[in-house]
């Protein structure tokens, strides 16, 4: 496993990362499943876990809570994030003060631990103004709660307008952002996130790197039952295109050439970028899992990621 940092920051992360979204709590709920999909990746050097309150609604955090309190805390990196709701109370939702600060406790209950490493703004939130935003996540970086924090899904003004804000006035920026990033959604990331990134000396850790599993092959001749685009329709629609079915299997042409599996060729296309820190993966089975690992040492050369772009070229995101 190789380890980055997040962009000038210290703190370094595995280029493979396991997250909860979708899978803990969700499509895996069995406790020795997810012990044993967590141990083939910590064998494996895998040491940044990422998760959110709002996954399986706190069902996500406690699972994952429960599996790593058995590993050396200094050896983890562990995330979250706040922003969607998680009651129905006036105040259970947003970037506003209370709600960041009493998620966070929430938060470290689950995951049972003193601290997490990177806490994230789960979108950005237009009710709360920027200085009580920035703010508040600084004030857990003081309180110890949290070391760093980020951003995720924020437009780009909107990281911008938080960096600056934060270093004029003494306080924690965000020193990472998390977007999704794959073959089928790259437009904005590379036009307008990676350009942020790397003004701030940001990180990116980028989430669904393989398009909700169509860069795998699972979709290339329908929509198998129990699959996460047969449950979640407002990624079907977009993603699951008679295009990119026809461009997935040309993709696997290319990983046939080079010996791997196009998932493996997916995650590596994404790492290609220095400004990638982590490529985050879910995995509801350990062979999914270890598939996704056999990414980290793969190199692509010019002559392959030109093939590649030639069938995912950049251009319009299927979510704009």
């Amino acid at each position: 496993m190789n380890y980055r940092k997040l962009g000038q920051y210290g703190i370094k992360v595995s280029e493979i990362s396991l997250g909860a979204w979708v899978t803990y709590g969700n499509q895996v709920k069995d406790l020795e499943t997810i012990k044993e999909i967590t141990k083939l990746a910590y064998d494996a050097g895998v040491n940044f876990f990422d998760n959110a309150d709002v996954y399986a609604m706190g069902a996500a955090e406690e699972l994952m809570g429960q599996v790593l309190k058995e590993y050396p805390r200094h050896t983890l990196v562990m995330s979250s994030k706040v922003f969607w709701p998680t009651s129905e109370d006036a105040n259970g939702r947003g970037l506003g003060r209370k709600h960041v600060h009493e998620s966070i406790d929430r938060s470290l209950k689950r995951l049972q631990t003193d601290y997490l490493d990177l806490y994230f703004a789960h979108r950005y939130d237009p009710e709360t103004p920027m200085e009580e935003i920035v703010t508040a996540f600084s004030d857990l970086v003081k309180a110890g709660k949290i070391l760093y924090w980020g951003t995720s899904e924020w437009p780009a003004a909107r990281i911008a307008e938080a960096v600056t804000f934060a270093r004029a006035n003494g306080l924690a920026a965000p020193v990472l952002e998390q977007p999704q990033y794959s073959l089928v959604y790259r437009d904005r990331v590379e036009k307008e996130i990676i350009p942020e990134a790397e003004r701030f000396g940001m990180g990116l850790v980028v989430w669904s790197p393989l398009g909700q599993g169509v860069l795998t092959g699972k979709y290339d001749e329908g929509l198998p039952e129990g699959s996460r685009l047969a449950q979640y329709e407002q990624f079907r629609e977009r993603l699951l295109t008679e295009e990119n079915r026809e461009r997935v299997k040309k993709l696997k042409t290319i990983a046939d050439e080079l010996g791997v599996t196009r998932t493996q060729l997916a995650l590596a296309w994404v790492l290609r970028r220095g400004q990638v820190s982590s490529a985050i993966t879910g995995a509801r089975t350990p062979e999914q899992l270890q598939e996704s690992l056999g990414a980290a040492e793969l190199q692509l050369t010019p002559e392959i990621i030109e093939k590649i772009d030639a069938i995912f070229p950049p251009g319009p995101d299927c979510y704009a």
